[in-house]
Order: C-alpha cells, then structure tokens, then sequence
C-alpha cells in the first residue's frame, strides 16, 4: 500500500474568516459574537424549515401564487413574482443549510475522535483522517476492504484489528 503523507502544517493553519474548522483543530472554539450569532439563526432556520408548519407556508404560497394567477391574466409579471421569490429563498437557504451542515459535520467527526482517542483497540492515527485528500482516503479504504475480505475469511472466528497492525505494508499518514 503506497504511503500517505499528511502536512501537518496544513492541519494547523487558521480557519479562513466564516469556516467552520476541520475537526482537528482546536480552532472550532475560537469564533466571533457575529459568528456565534450567524450559527444560531442559521441552526434556527435550517430547523424550521424542515417542519411541517415551513412546507405548509411554502405550500399556502404557491396556492395563493396560482389563484391570482387569472388576475394578472397569467402575465410574465405573475411568473416572474414566484420565479424571483423562489431564487432568493433557495439562494439564501443553501448558505444557511451549509453551515448547518458543516457544523453537524465537525460535531460528528468530534465525538468519533473522542471514541477513537478512548478505545484501546482503535488507531488514534485514524483521528483527522477526514482532513486527508481524497487519493489517501481510498488507500485507507482500500485498506479496510482488505480487512473486510479477512473477515469473511475468517468466518465466525472473531478478531480485532486495526489499521496500526497491518501485516502488508504500513499505511502512513
């Protein structure tokens, strides 16, 4: 298995202004009150805006869209109300899912260090393995497929393994 190098400089570089941090950085703890204030109304919108109560208000909306349609004799005007209306909630809402999403993201990525760091038998080296390019996650990958094919091998005979104990080549990263 080819090696991986990690640039560990890479890793410890400041968060660009607004991004949420990888998940190996203890930067996730430095925000601003602007920062802090944006995470909550996006967490915020991004919850109500999976509810029933939002799908019925956009339902309701489109509904009275379509009933005045013959009002404005199903003008271009009509249509462009509903057009513009749409791209700028769904242009707005794909930040706000973002950083919601990316949130959730470093939060997973935490409490799966955190069993990592307090298992014996896991890799702490797996701690980060989020922030390694795509080329080395497929050779940790391809790693485990190997792994998989060991323990089918193996049948109901139980073993335990990690990716520190690799009898080929050592996956370094």
């Amino acid at each position: 298995m080819p090696n991986i190098q990690y640039n560990v400089q890479e890793k410890n570089k400041k968060d660009v202004m607004g991004s949420m941090p990888d998940s190996s950085s203890a930067s996730y703890a430095d925000h601003s009150r602007l920062l802090t204030a944006f995470d909550h109304f996006a967490n915020k919108v991004t919850r109500w805006a999976g509810t029933p109560i939002a799908f019925c208000a956009a339902l309701v909306a489109v509904c009275i869209w379509a009933a005045v349609g013959p009002m404005f004799h199903y003008s271009e005007t009509w249509q462009l109300v509903i057009n513009t209306g749409t791209t700028i909630v769904t242009f707005l809402m794909v930040f706000l899912i973002q950083q919601s999403q990316n949130k959730d993201s470093v939060a997973l990525h935490l409490k799966l260090n955190e069993l990592l760091a307090a298992s014996k038998v896991a890799s702490n080296r797996m701690i980060g393995i989020e922030d390694l390019d795509e080329e080395q996650l497929r050779e940790v990958a391809a790693f485990y497929d190997s792994l998989a094919a060991r323990a089918r091998k193996a049948g109901k005979d139980k073993e335990c393994h990690s990716i520190d104990d690799d009898d080929s080549k050592p996956v370094d990263f």
